[in-house]
């Protein structure tokens, strides 16, 4: 009897099960959660209330109201990114306190090479920039380069350009505000091998990306 059991189950094979997908139902929390983070848009942009204080006000509410799901996130939580990206933001933001950056900028800007000059200030709105805001470090750039743009032999439009380029396409260093989400949100991954990958990229990027739009944008002489 067991001869013809076998035979039977050769020809009909158990079909491969399916993985089960999760469908993602819109609960009370989640729900709350994106009207938080509205919220905090909302606050920041038009309220130009402190973006941390009222990010930390806003996870207290929803912790207090959803405890479990709000202990279940706070595991998931990328921490070693987080205090890494705390801790270089936090140094960044006294070197610029300090004026280093200014600084450096400054002289930068008194060589007396506008060619010269205008390299080496993408080159640090580049590296500056991979480790704080992209739009913070424009700022501070432009403004350094406005005494040799005067002098005519620079195109403004192409110095810029090859400034916003150099200070935003490092957004991808795992030391950056985007890279840093990007690092944290990855699932499934080896953090500190997608880590490396990342830091490898974006020093590549780094020391290529300058001086590439330097010879692109600001050598031709536009505008």
């Amino acid at each position: 009897a067991a001869a013809p059991r076998t035979a039977e189950l050769r020809s009909h094979p158990t079909a491969p099960a399916t993985p089960s997908t999760e469908t993602f139902t819109l609960t009370p929390s989640r729900t709350a959660t994106l009207t938080s983070l509205i919220a905090l848009v909302i606050a920041v942009l038009v309220f130009d209330l402190d973006a941390g204080l009222t990010a930390i006000t806003l996870a207290v509410i929803l912790s207090t109201a959803w405890p479990e799901d709000s202990r279940k996130a706070t595991g998931q939580i990328a921490w070693p990114t987080v205090l890494l990206i705390c801790g270089v933001l936090t140094y960044v933001g006294v070197l610029d306190e300090m004026g280093t950056i200014t600084w450096a900028g400054e002289g930068v800007g008194s060589i007396g090479i506008p060619l010269l000059a205008a390299v080496l200030l993408c080159y640090i709105g580049a590296l500056v920039s991979a480790f704080a805001s992209s739009v913070g470090i424009m700022g501070a750039l432009i403004p350094l380069a406005v005494p040799f743009l005067e002098q005519g032999e620079i195109g403004a439009i192409g110095m810029v350009a090859a400034l916003a380029v150099s200070a935003t396409v490092v957004d991808v260093s795992p030391f950056s505000t985007n890279g840093a989400l990007v690092l944290a949100a990855a699932p499934d991954v080896d953090r500190e091998r997608f880590f490396r990958q990342l830091m490898v990229y974006g020093g590549i990027v780094v020391a290529v990306v300058p001086a590439a739009a330097w010879l692109v944008m600001v050598v031709p002489g536009w505008g």
